[in-house]
């Protein structure tokens, strides 16, 4: 299937709009932003709610994008392998960019029990085991991923699928943008010929969402997420430019700016 109609985008509207390749890079530009509030700026600030506000285009954004290289991808199980690999990477750089080590799995003199996903396991030797359960979108995208290849599985019975769907849902809690971006990524794809359906359901989604700011005023900017609609009404369905650069970039990147940003936040 030509992407520009699976988009419905006529051909002859190509040469208007936004590229793929220059949307990915509107993303990860809100997702550094983002990525600064968290660690730079005084929570519940204007500024942090700004920054915020913008950088709730990175999640949904790409859950969309991973349909789309679902729905072209040549081969499928390298592009899982690469998410996977890269989803493993990212993990120690995110662990350190939150937290300030960058040992995911460590051994500790004493317990941890507040930390938010963070476990401790009693050792034999009276120390602990502790584990950063803390992964970043790279990850929740590696199970988006296997959500789909599960979703069109023509083998699988029902019951195995809505099992399947349940644990990657689990799954999700321990990577950044969870159970959200593997239900927009569902929508995305199911409803991808139905346009108006398909954004209403997700501004439905979007809506649910607000409940990690407890539905008050300092979860505001969660309403940022009103805007991927808009920012993808202008792709004009060209996907990214076949070249290395483009390929390895976006998967790179992620683990990088994580690390700069830890050493700048704990180092500087």
């Amino acid at each position: 299937m030509d992407e520009s109609i699976s988009n419905g985008i006529s051909p002859d509207d190509r040469r208007f709009g936004l590229s793929a390749d220059v949307i990915k890079y509107i993303l990860i530009t809100v997702m550094v932003i983002d990525h600064i509030a968290w660690a730079f700026v005084a929570r519940g600030s204007a500024a942090w709610e700004i920054m915020h506000f913008f950088g709730r285009l990175t999640g949904p954004g790409m859950a969309y994008f991973l349909v789309q290289g679902y729905m072209h991808t040549r081969d499928l199980k390298k592009y899982a392998v690469r998410l996977f690999i890269f989803g493993l990477i990212s993990w120690p750089c995110f662990v350190y960019y939150k937290y300030g080590t960058p040992f995911p799995i460590t051994i500790s003199d004493t317990p941890i029990s507040v930390m938010q996903r963070i476990y401790s396991f009693p050792l034999a030797s009276g120390s602990y085991l502790l584990v950063y359960t803390h992964f970043g979108v790279v990850y929740t995208l590696f199970l988006s991923l296997m959500m789909l290849r599960l979703y069109d599985d023509q083998k699988l019975g029902e019951l195995a699928k809505v099992c399947g769907f349940a644990l990657l849902f689990l799954l999700s809690v321990f990577g950044d943008w969870p159970i959200y971006d593997l239900l927009f990524t569902l929508i995305f794809y199911v409803f991808r010929d139905r346009k108006k359906l398909m954004w209403f359901l997700y501004c439905v989604a979007a809506l649910l969402s607000f409940e990690s700011g407890g539905y008050t005023l300092y979860g505001i900017y969660q309403t940022g997420l009103f805007l991927v609609p808009v920012l993808l009404s202008c792709y004009n369905g060209k996907r990214s430019r076949k070249n290395v650069f483009n390929k390895w970039f976006f998967y790179v990147f992620y683990p990088l700016h994580l690390l700069v940003l830890g050493l700048i936040r704990w180092r500087g």
